[in-house]
């Protein structure tokens, strides 16, 4: 049997990437370069920066992913692209690169949805079994999935406001903390005690939909209202606070979903996976199920997880066109229960 080797694109936001993926399993490399420190000053991402840096970098990552993966571009078997969810222009640079490679070389051209590539990392931890549920936590999603067979997704639940990680980000910046603020705000957590009571919105509703809004704002009142009476709140203590009622919120929603699909397997993926505070609560609170999440190098956007849905796209033989175009708002469809 031949090796199949499928170069995969990434640039739905502020990290350029490229990997190389052989037989669906290993990765050969997986080339990301961060835009971090450009967007850090500003306190969340400039969508015109990062297309600029995906403008200057895309090709120098694609070299670099088939030179550790030592491969040559003959010896490809497809390209992968992230068709969307993300920044149209940031998308729209990985498009046109993937399609420009896949002309010149005469390959196929996968379009992925960038929440398969979040939820498909995890076969790098190990081997998927179907059904199951995946519970998607990025900057920018809050979704809980239904995957009936490989390729097959469906959104049983998602947020009605803000992401998860678009929530930590805008109260990091509030508490004066750099972007992006998930990390930090974990590892305060774990100094600091649930001291401040703040809003579970939607919890004992009978639906699978999140909302962070309301929690946002009421850490923005409780904020602006001490700077107004001059007292000092801890840091600590916040983060604390405000991390124990996201995860009441995740953990609710998931067990809800838990009682709802017959499944043995949990994935829990996206960049807020990496939080070690929602290992523990899954860990402690969430039985009866398999919990696998992809490893930590593959939890925020990268091309690895866009290569591993894109093996599946491709054994279905859903090849894209030349005139495939990026969707910013690309989908799961949406589902309310099992056939």
């Amino acid at each position: 049997m031949n090796n199949r080797y499928i170069l995969a694109i990434e640039t739905s936001c502020d990290e350029t990437s490229v990997a190389v993926l052989k037989n669906e399993k290993e990765l050969l490399s997986n080339i990301i370069a961060s835009q971090v420190d450009s967007h850090k000053r500003f306190g969340g991402v400039v969508p015109e920066i990062a297309s600029r840096h995906h403008v200057e970098i895309i090709t120098t990552c694609i070299e670099e992913a088939l030179e550790e993966a030592e491969i040559a571009a003959d010896e490809l078997s497809a390209v992968a692209v992230t068709q969307g969810p993300g920044l149209v222009g940031a998308l729209l640079i990985g498009v046109a690169a993937a399609k420009a490679f896949a002309w010149a070389n005469g390959l196929p051209l996968v379009a992925v949805n960038h929440m398969a590539g979040h939820l498909m990392a995890a076969q790098e931890t190990e081997s998927l079994s179907y059904p199951l549920l995946a519970l998607l936590v990025s900057g920018g999603h809050t979704e809980l999935v239904y995957v009936a067979e490989e390729g097959d997704y469906k959104i049983i639940g998602e947020t009605r406001d803000d992401a998860v990680g678009e929530a930590y980000d805008k109260v990091g910046r509030l508490m004066g903390l750099a972007y992006p603020a998930g990390r930090e705000i974990d590892e305060l957590a774990h100094i600091g005690q649930n001291t401040y009571d703040f809003p579970r919105a939607m919890i004992t509703q009978d639906n699978l939909d999140f909302s962070f809004s309301g929690l946002k704002s009421a850490f923005i009142n409780l904020q602006h209202n001490a700077q107004q009476r001059g007292e000092h709140l801890s840091k600590e203590d916040l983060a604390s606070s405000f991390q124990t009622a996201v995860m009441d919120i995740l953990i609710t929603k998931t067990k809800k979903a838990l009682d709802h699909y017959p499944v043995k397997t949990l994935v829990v993926a996206g960049g807020v996976a990496a939080n070690q505070g929602l290992r523990e609560r899954l860990a402690n609170d969430v039985r009866d199920v398999k919990i696998i999440f992809p490893p930590l190098r593959l939890c925020g956007d990268n091309a690895g997880m866009i290569a591993f849905a894109a093996a599946i796209e491709l054994d279905k033989g859903r090849v894209a066109q030349l005139d495939l175009n990026a969707e910013p708002s690309l989908a799961f469809e949406s589902w309310d229960g099992i056939d």
